[in-house]
């Protein structure tokens, strides 16, 4: 059970807290975390790229010429793949880039994001994230406070409308809570920040 520092959201630490080292503290596994962030980013294609071939095209319904005797080379239709304005030979049409990863793996990958935050000390533990008013300036003064990165993954333990509609519109700055963290926003976070029933969320779920 490793220890960090818990700071309120002035920035000022008021206590410590251990968390589970089978959680916060394994040998990260760079493989698992590749497999991980590929699948992920294909997940989020939409597929809806389209080219069209040459039935597809308009037009082109005549042989252009006759068979024989012309000194061309024989064609079919002026909007075969050689033709400018034709269709497109082999191009790409609508499909599904979904695919599924073995969940240890996905597992195993989470769990080396979240440990390699914290052994780097890129991990930001909060007494808690509870924001009571819409305000966004709230939500980036706790930030500098806390000494927040460029990009932060905020990590709650329950949906916080509050919180989430305060960040949602600082750049660099996305929100989550710990029963939906994933690898990809965890390791695309300079900083992760989560409260301490975040934390204690994370590992009930993945310890």
């Amino acid at each position: 059970m490793a220890k960090f520092d818990v700071v309120d959201m002035n920035g000022k630490k008021v206590s410590t807290v251990e968390l589970s080292d089978a959680v916060f503290g394994i040998e990260p596994n760079e493989k698992a975390v590749h497999i991980a962030v590929v699948n992920f980013l294909a997940n989020q294609r939409q597929g809806t790229q389209n080219t069209k071939i040459r039935k597809e095209v308009s037009g082109g319904g005549r042989k252009p010429w006759r068979q024989k005797g012309t000194g061309h080379a024989r064609q079919g239709s002026i909007r075969a793949p050689q033709w400018v304005g034709g269709g497109v030979s082999h191009g790409p049409k609508p499909r599904s880039y979904v695919y599924h990863i073995n969940k240890k793996v996905k597992r195993l990958a989470v769990l080396s994001a979240l440990s390699d935050k914290a052994l780097n000390g890129n991990m930001i533990v909060l007494d808690n994230l509870n924001v009571t008013e819409y305000k966004t300036k709230n939500v980036v003064n706790m930030l500098t406070a806390v000494g927040a990165g460029k990009k932060n993954l905020l990590v709650a333990a329950e949906v916080n409308k509050m919180l989430v509609k305060s960040a949602n519109n600082i750049e660099g700055v996305k929100t989550t809570v710990a029963t939906s963290v994933n690898t990809y926003d965890v390791v695309n976070a300079d900083k992760l920040i989560l409260s301490v029933d975040a934390a204690k969320k994370l590992e009930e779920v993945l310890g």
